[in-house]
């Protein structure tokens, strides 16, 4: 009997990887298997057009070391070794060794999450419902942004920013600690559209990226010195008044005290610091003030220093100076997030915690939490972590710390995974998470202001389940009887956005556009107490800190250490995602392998060659990788291009065995580039 075959379908969908692009999928779905996965022509912001990860989507989905059902370790922690359970023994043992380390105190406990999916639902709903329940340890999700977006807030108010489709009518733009071709693929498109009509374009970075070598100038500044490049260029526009006097009356506080400081950053005073000539710095300030209109793309590349807060800060006073925002074209954009009505209280039911104050631990100082033993201070010890949507001991800074941690055998760690990464190594037990085609989700963009729908393509591959599902499931076995853990995925969906956006057009065509003014800052009404772009931030004085932006020096500057002397910063490798993808062959076969790219002149005084194996190393570890004498690396800087999986290094570490658990002056974020090492040939 011939078996019957059913006609392709396109199911629509959302990109659910931490990128501002936030695309509109179309998965080809034949006989119940997933053979394409492409962009949606009809959302404007995604034209159709992928990056090349997420175009080759059903090769992670269909990876032959997918993990397909649920396992128990059976080795040493990092052995790796694990035998095949079913759900209903790994979920019965899981709930029980929990309900009795919540018996003590359910602080022991700790989930530790981020945007592996940046889905609303499989990221931050019923897991977080789950935790709140039971009364767990709460975990302070700083590792990316956080830095940059207190700077935001304390001088526009929120996490917004233009519209980025405008950036295409804009006379010059300023991309700043960004990449785009790697990781803002689709802002690059509208980029090259305003090349094309005569823009210039100018990239601020410390790496002569891909970006860097198209734009028509490159600003090559040291790591950790974005504010007094900024600061550099207050000056300029106010000896020259460049400025929009009516715009800095009306909408603006703070402006006295913020022309006294940055009239003592001469060209020449920042130029020493950032390592730029002060003509460059000159000529970048003439364009800036004398170019309408005239937009800056921030990228959270330059918030990874001690003085990521403030850096914010400085750039995001610039369109204030000279009335930049009066135009759709003008403005800047960090990130779009904030314009989204989400309804968190609803997905995450913070009321579960029914009076109760958990402690916070941030999640980028891992490393030091779970060395910690219990104190007054402190509280418990950690006992247990749920890891779901991250690979910490991947990406988490000062991985030997993270890794001795994960190695206490009297640490039960569960892990939500689709593959045996460096973290579900050391796991207790590792549960089979569904895809982006196999499960409903619910998108905001940081990059756009659409609403993005996610439909499942496909069942469930094996027997992996959605976040939500196996949490719900959890929930029953620790005895939560509350109506909101049996909410199926849809309500959830309908639930995120509290009726402000239509559901139905959503369901129609995947997307919904919120309705926020093409120049939403033209006249002002900026989203801080205010009102107005405040140049001087009261609620940072209250605090005691400083109410103005200013240069706040790395904790390891250049020319502090005479051991270490070397700069490194650690930026995406331009086929993976964080550390997702690094497990495709195709994408890892166009990576090849860990490489730290090096200037000809700093490899020369070590007698370091391309493609010879070097060690890396400070106070905090040792790396080897194999270098690439490049003009990429400025001199003084070295570039460790990440985050490769640990087990597929050279010596079973990554490029965080470097860096620090340090935070930002704002945001608690952490500090990635801000990093002192020295490199010899191994």
């Amino acid at each position: 009997m011939n078996s019957i075959s059913i006609s392709p379908i396109q199911v629509r969908g959302a990109c659910p990887h931490d990128c501002p692009d936030a695309c509109a999928l179309l998965t080809t779905v034949e006989n119940g298997v997933a053979t394409k996965v492409q962009g949606n022509p009809e959302h404007r912001h995604t034209d159709g057009v992928l990056c090349t990860k997420v175009s080759r989507y059903t090769e992670r989905t269909y990876h032959a070391e997918r993990i397909l059902h649920p396992l128990r370790r059976i080795g040493p922690k990092g052995s790796g070794r694990f035998e095949r359970v079913t759900w209903d023994q790994a979920l019965t043992d899981i709930a029980q060794r929990l309900r009795a380390i919540a018996a003590v105190d359910p602080q022991a406990i700790l989930p530790y999450s981020y945007c592996g999916t940046m889905g609303l639902v499989q990221g931050d709903s019923m897991g977080m419902r789950f935790f709140n329940r039971l009364g767990a340890s709460l975990l302070d999700r700083t590792i990316c942004s956080t830095a940059g977006v207190e700077g935001l807030v304390q001088t526009i108010g929120a996490k917004v920013g233009m519209k980025v489709e405008f950036f295409a009518e804009s006379k010059l733009i300023l991309i700043w600690g960004s990449n785009s071709i790697t990781s803002n693929l689709h802002f690059w498109r509208i980029a090259q559209a305003a090349k094309r009509a005569g823009a210039k374009l100018v990239c601020i970075d410390p790496r002569r990226t891909e970006t860097a070598e198209k734009c028509h100038e490159h600003v090559q500044l040291r790591p950790g010195t974005d504010a007094a490049l900024a600061l550099a260029l207050m000056h300029e526009l106010i000896v020259n008044d460049w400025l929009d006097h009516d715009y800095i009356a009306r909408h603006t506080s703070g402006w006295e005290a913020l022309r006294e400081r940055a009239l003592r950053w001469s060209p020449e005073r920042a130029g020493e610091i950032c390592g730029v000539p002060p003509e460059q710095i000159r000529s970048l300030a003439r364009d800036y003030g004398t170019t309408q209109p005239a937009a800056i793309r921030l990228n959270y590349g330059m918030q990874r220093v001690h003085g990521g807060g403030n850096a914010a800060r400085a750039v995001a006073c610039l369109p204030a100076l000279t009335g930049a925002w009066r135009h759709r074209a003008g403005g800047m954009l960090l990130g779009a997030s904030g314009f989204f009505p989400v309804d968190r209280a609803a997905l995450q039911r913070p009321d579960l915690l029914a009076g109760r104050k958990s402690r916070t631990i941030n999640m980028v100082t891992i490393g030091d939490a779970l060395a910690r033993p219990s104190s007054e201070q402190f509280g418990p010890k950690l006992e247990a972590l749920v890891v779901y949507n991250s690979n910490p001991m991947a990406v988490a800074p000062d991985s030997s710390k993270v890794a001795a941690g994960f190695a206490r055998e009297d640490l039960f760690t569960v892990v939500l995974e689709h593959f045996q990464t460096d973290t579900a190594d050391y796991a207790d037990y590792i549960l089979p998470a569904t895809t982006q085609l196999e499960h409903w989700d619910i998108h905001l963009s940081y990059g756009h202001t659409d609403v993005v729908l996610n439909r499942p393509a496909i069942e469930p591959v094996g027997e992996s389940k959605p976040n939500t599902q196996i949490f719900r499931e959890l929930a029953q076995r620790m005895g939560f009887d509350e109506p909101c853990f049996v909410e199926d995925d849809v309500s959830l969906c309908r639930l995120a956005y509290g009726g402000t956006v239509n559901f139905e057009e959503l369901l129609a065509h995947g997307f919904a556009t919120l309705p926020i003014p093409d120049a939403p800052f033209a006249e002002g009404a900026f989203l801080t107490p205010s009102g107005k772009c405040e140049f001087f931030s009261e609620r940072l004085a209250r605090q005691g800190l400083d109410g103005l932006p200013d240069h706040v020096p790395n904790h390891e500057a250049v020319g502090t250490s005479s051991r270490y002397p070397l700069a490194m910063i650690s930026p995406p490798a331009r086929n993976f995602m964080n550390s997702t993808f690094v497990n495709v062959p195709s994408l890892r076969d166009i990576e090849g392998e860990p490489l730290l790219e090096i200037h000809a002149s700093d490899a020369a005084a070590r007698g370091i060659a391309s493609g010879a194996v070097v060690r890396v190393f400070n106070d905090r570890g040792e790396h080897r990788c194999r270098a690439d004498v490049s003009p990429r690396a400025r001199p003084g800087v070295v570039n460790g291009l990440g985050v490769w999986w640990r087990k597929l290094g050279l010596d079973g570490t990554n490029v965080n065995e470097l860096t620090s658990q340090k935070l930002t002056d704002l945001g608690r974020g952490p500090v990635f580039y801000d990093c002192l090492v020295e490199v010899e040939a191994a």
